[in-house]
């Protein structure tokens, strides 16, 4: 990607992958970008944690020109079981739930080159999907990539822009005296890789258990990404358990018919909180990604809001160069176009933990009734699959 003479020049805080696609977003519409990180290129890539996509964010990679590269470390699932333990209920959504939209509205060209562009999503490792943006970032001829120290002081001008996508405990929003509005879960989230039996290598899961939502994703030749959501109590215990006895632990946990065979990596618990900034900008500062925003892991959500956050910055940023938008204007717009879809998704993914995460007598009849609706109206497997795959306030755009 070539941008003779670039004019607007932008800073990114961080090379995660928020980061990483920010600076190649804003590279891409025109700006000249530097990007920084503390961290080693291999102490950034060495995270033990796998993503789930949805076409939000499938439609933002093809905008870029990187989902024939990332693709292929994705791993595309055509179904996905969402299993209330408590009601034994389950519904199953699949390809033919996606319905029209804007995720499905990419162009003919971009859709026949990519094969498994037909899926409800795609999982994917930190471990593989870091080094193909880094190899992307070092080979854009806009891009500066500095890792492994602290940002350098540059006899150019300051930058027109900063993007500050240096996670939740982001340094450059305390900096900014930005405060948050944030709280914890009594739940921990337990991650681990497992050999299963009794699910289809295209099938993802999503169990709604009392103790917490837990997540079954797929990698592909039977091996699954858990997401366990727990007391920290229990998280705790189980982190502490030999393998087989974690394995019979986990065996309890699943619903009947997967049968966990091998524990492939050290079970691994981390807090889970809810995080919103009270602004997304200051100065020529933004907040993208978690350094703005953190939501529990249930339904997959949270990378594929941080890469909205990407995909409406590099908007801002086309529109700066077109000279539809002043450059000191680009902050606050971008903070207004990022509330709506933040607060929704924050406000529903909490809502579903509340709901399901309990055996409340009073709630159990309206779970009930919600599954059963979804099992027998196609329309609403459609308008709960479009909020999960687009974002919630594409929906109130159609």
């Amino acid at each position: 990607m070539v941008h003779p003479n670039p004019v607007f020049r932008a800073q990114v805080l961080g090379a995660g992958p928020t980061g990483a696609l920010a600076a190649l977003a804003l590279a891409q519409a025109g700006w000249q970008v530097r990007i920084c990180d503390p961290l080693p290129a291999s102490a950034l890539v060495e995270r033990n944690r796998a993503y789930a996509f949805s076409h939000s964010s499938q439609r933002l990679l093809c905008q870029l020109g990187l989902w024939s590269s990332l693709e292929q470390v994705m791993v595309p699932f055509s179904r996905l079981e969402l299993v209330d333990l408590a009601v034994e209920r389950q519904v199953g959504f699949t390809l033919a739930d996606l319905g029209p939209g804007p995720a499905n509205a990419l162009p003919s060209a971009t859709l026949s080159s990519t094969p498994s562009a037909a899926a409800v999503g795609w999982i994917a490792k930190h471990q593989l999907l870091l080094p193909p943006l880094l190899a992307a970032l070092a080979a854009d001829p806009a891009v500066v990539l500095e890792l492994g120290s602290a940002p350098v002081q540059s006899s150019l001008p300051p930058p027109d822009l900063v993007v500050a996508a240096d996670g939740p405990h982001s340094p450059s929003r305390a900096a900014l005296g930005i405060g948050s509005l944030h709280w914890a879960y009594s739940q921990n989230c337990l991650t681990c890789l497992v050999q299963l039996r009794g699910s289809a290598n295209d099938q993802a899961w999503e169990l709604l258990r009392p103790e917490g939502p837990f997540a079954v994703l797929p990698l592909g030749d039977g091996i699954f990404q858990l997401v366990w959501s727990a007391p920290a109590r229990r998280c705790r215990q189980l982190e502490s358990l030999g393998d087989g006895a974690f394995l019979d632990a986990l065996a309890g946990a699943l619903p009947d018919g997967l049968q966990p065979d091998a524990l492939l990596d050290a079970p691994r618990a981390y807090p889970v909180g809810l995080l919103l900034a009270h602004r997304l900008h200051r100065g020529r500062t933004v907040l993208v990604g978690e350094s703005g925003h953190r939501c529990h892991p249930v339904g997959g959500q949270g990378l594929n809001l941080c890469w909205r956050d990407v995909a409406q910055l590099q908007r801002l940023a086309g529109q700066v160069v077109a000279g539809r938008l002043a450059v000191e204007r680009l902050p606050a717009a971008y903070g207004r176009r990022r509330w709506p879809d933040l607060l929704l998704t924050l406000l529903a993914t909490d809502l579903l933990v509340r709901l399901f995460s309990n055996r409340s007598p009073l709630l159990l009849p309206i779970r009930h009734l919600a599954l059963l609706l979804l099992a027998r109206l196609p329309p609403l497997r459609q308008l709960a699959l479009a909020a999960m795959t687009h974002g919630p306030c594409q929906l109130l755009r159609q």
